[in-house]
């Protein structure tokens, strides 16, 4: 990218919000470490996050300050809107040594700028956070309390702007194509690995005019015996008729995301598969009836179970999870889930992806939809179909 995917005052507006949270919960400084709320608080977007970094958001600075890999500063000061002041880099010899870490040198920047003291916020279960990062910003700061913040950042994100759901719309668009050119290349005698590389093509030359970003997650391509589990990828074997293979992909737009799943068969499914399509359809198009403003994340997963319940299968796990801007090895926010339990308000501008899917005992099928709440209801932001796909 060679500029903020959005404007100051949107960013400014988000480190607002997130300085509210740290007010509500006591924080004077919040050391923000995951890739997409460094990203959603000032553009700044480089894959840079294998090494440790971080945005130093304090109340008694006018502006968060990003803290990176010494040869990525220029990374910030490409895609951030922040004053080039406040984009630092420390130096290498601090990379992937032994006896000292970035988070040392992150400690003493924060003395330099007056914020060693206080309230430290943490995420404390951020994929990008250490023990041994925690362990040296802890041992740096001995008059910081830390306390955890995980997702604190992550619940600002919960509610798109319009110029979110904007990019959201294009990465719908680039999933459609993807979508469709993945089904095309699952056909008896092609590779996986060709059908994953037609997949790739689609979602990085995009559509509707616009290029596609990398997703935060591989194609997801189980097939035959694997599609009884969501999360394998994909092999140079080749497709076989008589069997079903999983599709789970995503367009990407500016770091935002749009995932869909669908199954192809490959010859007549077996009755249970073409029953739990028929189950799983049925279930979507109830949850997507609750799904409004002033609904809860469980009552959504109800309606789903309702109709699960009449058909003698059986599902544990969530349905589904709040998605949109993010890096690997996710693109779910972390934040609501659609499951029991949880009783989250759903509110406008909110995105989910729904991915109700059955895993039996030598198949499986995945079928999903993502969606926005409007003022009135859920709306689907992808037109694709959704029963299991036969090719014969």
């Amino acid at each position: 990218m060679t500029s903020p995917a959005f404007g100051k005052a949107e960013y400014q507006a988000r480190v607002a919000a997130a300085r509210k949270r740290m007010a509500d919960a006591g924080i004077d400084v919040l050391v923000v470490t995951e890739p997409a709320n460094m990203c959603w608080l000032t553009g700044y977007d480089g894959w840079s996050f294998y090494t440790p970094q971080c945005l130093l958001v304090a109340q008694a600075l006018d502006e968060p300050v990003l803290i990176v890999r010494g040869m990525d500063a220029n990374a910030g000061k490409v895609t951030t809107y922040l004053d080039h002041g406040n984009i630092l880099g420390y130096p290498d010899h601090y990379v992937q040594q032994p006896d000292r870490h970035p988070m040392d040198w992150v400690a003493e920047e924060m003395g330099r700028r007056g914020i060693a003291k206080g309230s430290l916020g943490l995420e404390m279960d951020s994929y990008y956070f250490s023990p041994m990062a925690y362990e040296h910003l802890k041992a740096g700061l001995p008059n910081c309390r830390a306390v955890n913040a995980n997702n604190l950042v992550n619940w600002c994100r919960s509610i798109k702007s319009p110029a979110e759901i904007a990019y959201m719309r294009e990465a719908a668009r680039i999933v459609e194509r993807s979508m469709a050119v993945g089904i095309e290349n699952v056909s008896p005698g092609t590779r996986q690995c060709d059908a994953v590389a037609a997949i790739y093509d689609a979602q990085i030359r995009g559509a509707g005019g616009v290029g596609g970003d990398y997703p935060a997650i591989v194609p997801m391509l189980p097939t035959g015996i694997g599609a009884s589990t969501p999360h394998l990828t994909w092999s140079d074997e080749r497709f076989k008729t008589g069997e079903a293979t999983i599709l789970e992909l995503a367009g990407t737009r500016r770091r935002y995301h749009c995932p869909m799943a669908r199954t192809v068969s490959l010859g007549k499914p077996p009755q249970k598969l073409a029953d739990a399509s028929a189950v799983i359809c049925d279930g979507i198009a109830a949850a997507l009836e609750a799904a409004r403003p002033g609904a809860t994340c469980e009552e959504v997963e109800q309606a789903w179970r309702r109709e699960l319940a009449k058909s003698g299968f059986e599902k544990e796990s969530r349905i589904g999870y709040s998605v949109g801007l993010n890096y690997p090895p996710d693109w779910g926010e972390h934040t609501m889930s659609l499951r029991p339990g949880d009783r989250t308000v759903i509110r406008p501008n909110m995105a989910f992806h729904m991915i109700p899917g059955l895993m039996l005992d030598d198949c499986g099928i995945e079928i999903s939809e993502c969606f926005l709440i409007t003022e009135t209801g859920a709306e689907c932001l992808c037109d694709f179909p959704r029963p299991l796909v036969v090719k014969t």
